[in-house]
């Protein structure tokens, strides 16, 4: 595994570590309502929401870091996971925000190649 690859797909772990503490934790707070451009209203109402997409979140961090502790043995389950990660990045940019194409799709799709190309 190159650099590149492990370092990229660190840095995917590490931003989906971000989602959940914004989504399970920061949601409601001053902060959270300013990344996500809510109302305290909408923030409160959607909080439930917002909690189980964090999880989610956290799972596709857990299984880049479990991918990432295996060594060459994870290549397969980093494949997985970052392929989980552009899918959601897609699905998120057609039906929620354009923004998450290049915040969750783009970082996925990057490290998702420089596995690829890893021997």
């Amino acid at each position: 595994m190159t650099t590149a690859a492990i370092a990229a797909t660190s840095l995917v772990a590490l931003l989906h570590v971000y989602f959940l503490i914004l989504e399970m934790f920061l949601w409601t707070t001053p902060y959270g309502r300013k990344v996500f451009r809510l109302t305290p209203e909408h923030a409160q109402a959607t909080r439930a929401l917002a909690a189980n997409q964090g999880l989610y979140n956290g799972f596709l961090a857990a299984g880049l870091v479990w991918g990432l502790a295996a060594g060459s043995d994870g290549r397969m389950i980093q494949l997985f996971f970052l392929s989980c990660v552009v899918v959601a990045g897609v699905f998120g940019a057609l039906t929620a925000s354009r923004k998450i194409l290049w915040v969750q799709a783009l970082p996925g799709a990057v490290a998702f190649g420089l596995v690829c190309g890893a021997s």
